[in-house]
């Protein structure tokens, strides 16, 4: 998700320098249409705050209509691998352990997830014995990928109930961090990728992340974790760092592991479902390995 940008080289060779070809529109550094981008998140963001502030339920269905996109194109980016993942059991189970974690809990959701393994193991025993290690093997971790981690933010939401002067519960107010704080990792990664970025973190991986870049999402999301707990709980300040480290850390594994998997599959984008930034597991990278940690901390530092 992050953009930790480093450097085109000075001057490409011939036939790779000047205007894209076919007329493409040359973003330069950034690697995306930044109008269609910023446009596309603002119109995201007004969705989640809307859902947050007005009907929580709301909130958890938009959860669970990402988990049924997501699963739609892990399975459209496997197929490149002769993966074909059972789509019904995956996207019903999924949709299952968002409500079972946001209704009943931690312990429910780990039942959940028990079952929709099981169950979609059995449903693949119908195709008959030829690739079914492996694609079981693609389903089991599909399900852990998008639909058990992304529970995280259901169990985030559930912890509402204290109410203070800001007339904000919990929950929205854990929602609202954990969005924010990985927001900051990415703004900080790409501005300071952009203007600073000269080494390599990466490169075989990712090869616009740099170290700099790295830096400048540290700063930002260490800065957001302190601001966002301070005055969001009132809790200690030194809990914001660690909040900001985890967001930082995990973000940046979450996008190179992305990367990782977009290689594999050569593929540039799982899909092209939200303008200017590409399919919606190209935007929940950071966002599903960052909330079970901050989940985590948050639930027994600040809760």
């Amino acid at each position: 998700m992050t953009d930790m940008s480093v450097p085109a080289p000075a001057s490409d060779p011939p036939g790779k320098g000047g205007p894209p070809a076919g007329g493409a529109k040359d973003h330069g550094r950034a690697g995306r249409d930044l109008k269609a981008a910023i446009t596309s998140a603002v119109v995201l963001l007004a969705a989640v705050a809307l859902s947050l502030f007005i009907w929580k339920s709301l909130f958890i269905l938009i959860v669970a209509a990402a988990v049924v996109v997501a699963t739609w194109e892990l399975r459209k980016g496997l197929l490149a691998k002769d993966i074909d993942l059972p789509e019904q059991p995956l996207m019903i189970g999924g949709v299952v352990m968002v409500v079972v974690a946001y209704a009943w809990g931690a312990d429910a959701l780990v039942t959940a997830t028990a079952v929709a393994a099981l169950v979609t193991m059995l449903w693949l025993l119908r195709r008959g014995v030829d690739g079914y290690v492996k694609t079981a093997t693609a389903s089991v971790f599909t399900l852990v990928y998008v639909p058990f981690l992304g529970s995280f933010v259901a169990l985030m939401l559930a912890e509402g109930g204290t109410w203070d002067e800001t007339g904000i519960d919990d929950g929205v107010k854990g929602i609202i961090t954990f969005v924010l704080v990985t927001i900051a990792s990415d703004i900080g990664g790409y501005v300071a990728g952009v203007l600073f970025g000269r080494h390599p973190m990466a490169p075989v991986i990712s090869p616009k992340k740099s170290w700099e870049g790295f830096a400048g999402s540290t700063l930002f999301t260490i800065v957001a974790g302190v601001l966002l707990v301070v005055f969001l709980f009132d809790a200690d300040w030194w809990i914001g760092v660690a909040l900001g480290l985890i967001a930082v850390v995990m973000a940046t594994l979450g996008d190179l592991c992305e990367s990782v998997m977009k290689r594999d599959l050569g593929v540039k984008d799982m899909s092209q479902v939200i303008p200017g930034h590409g399919g919606l597991m190209d935007r929940l990278d950071s966002l599903l390995a960052t909330i079970a940690p901050i989940w985590l901390l948050l639930h027994y530092a600040v809760f």
